[in-house]
């Protein structure tokens, strides 16, 4: 089975990129990292192409046409007039998933044909910053076949999806590599809303997200390590629009966030993201938090470990067993078995709160 590649749509791009006269590429200040707005658990955007779940993430946050360069070096600069887009991502602790929302006005959407001659938001992601090639065409040993290099290396340490904007009557979108579980539910999830025809002018609102794989199996996802994403760690992402305007390959644009045209298979030229924090408004800024380890289960050692927010001056423990502690992070041996409610108390120039557990610390 002859498996959908890039070839025919690089061969286009690069087509355009030679008719086309030499512009001077564009200088852009880009920032040290771009910034994954951290949504609160009981807020988590709904994927059904309303924006509105979206309102509470800062305009900080956008990343807009100022920040993209236009591979076929058509244009100096973007011209909102042709194409006005701006993306948001997003990311909720406890979740491995990347949620983004992407809004753009094209003054021409093309997305009347089959294959992948129609407008595209193209994503690439390398979860844990690992870089490095990982399409097939790039294949670290050139006598191994490009089939076998396929299903042996594309899409294993950085994924690349090519998201239809919109699809109309085809998938999605294409996820290029062998891995096509990883556009499914629950790995990935999408709507977009739009009211305009191909050939047509107007704004799509495109909603979605993914999960960020280490190693992705073509065997799926029990063969797979999905990435773990932690406050204030890193992520490499990039995307591209590719904007397709009719048949002709010189009118077929290719914006890139990354000043590079191959990151698309290179992911040592993906841009660093942050996965930000709570911000202040959703943080209460004083209170009580708490977890534990059991050290030691046949000596009911337990480590008690201080999450509190705020400044704290004062600490008190009350173990469940009629004994306490003063110490933030203390140590407690239990005599006897059994389920303990622990009580953390804590005090600070904003005043007094309390955490407790009931039960967690069960012990035998």
């Amino acid at each position: 089975m002859q498996h959908p590649v890039r070839p025919c749509l690089t061969s286009l791009v690069l087509l355009a990129m030679a008719a086309l006269p030499a512009t001077p590429a564009r200088a852009v200040d880009r920032p040290p990292y771009y910034k994954v707005f951290q949504f609160p658990p009981d807020q988590i955007p709904r994927i059904d192409g309303d924006a509105s779940d979206w309102n509470i993430v800062p305009d900080s946050y956008a990343v807009g046409m100022d920040q993209m360069v236009d591979d076929t070096k058509t244009y100096a600069k973007p011209d909102p007039q042709i194409l006005d887009a701006k993306v948001r991502v997003g990311w909720v602790k406890g979740l491995n998933r990347l949620y983004f929302l992407y809004e753009a006005y094209k003054s021409y959407w093309d997305f009347s044909r089959p294959g992948l001659d129609s407008d595209i938001f193209e994503l690439v992601v390398d979860g844990d910053r690992s870089g490095g090639k990982f399409i097939a065409r790039w294949r670290p040993d050139p006598n191994v076949p490009e089939f076998d290099a396929y299903f042996a290396m594309q899409g294993y340490t950085a994924q690349n999806y090519h998201i239809f904007t919109p699809p109309l009557d085809k998938d999605w979108c294409m996820a290029w590599g062998p891995q096509q579980w990883l556009k499914e539910f629950p790995y990935a999830n999408h709507a977009c809303k739009y009211d305009f025809k191909p050939g047509e002018a107007g704004k799509l609102t495109l909603e979605f997200y993914i999960t960020p794989f280490d190693l992705a199996s073509p065997d799926g996802p029990e063969k797979s390590k999905e990435t773990q994403l932690v406050e204030n760690n890193l992520v490499s992402l990039c995307w591209a629009i590719l904007d397709y305007r009719g048949p002709e390959p010189a009118k077929h644009m290719f914006w890139n966030l990354s000043s590079v045209h191959t990151m698309y298979g290179d992911a040592s030229l993906l841009l660093p993201f942050k996965l930000m924090p709570l911000e202040p408004q959703f943080v209460k800024p004083f209170e009580a938090k708490w977890t534990f380890q059991v050290v030691d289960m046949a000596k009911r050692l337990v480590a008690f470990q201080d999450q509190s927010r705020g400044k704290v001056t004062s600490w008190h423990w009350d173990f469940g067993d009629g004994t306490s502690s003063t110490e933030q992070n203390p140590q407690h041996a239990y005599k006897d078995p059994g389920n303990y409610i622990v009580v953390l108390d804590i005090a600070g120039p904003a005043g007094k709160s309390r955490f407790s557990r009931v039960w967690d610390v069960t012990l035998k």
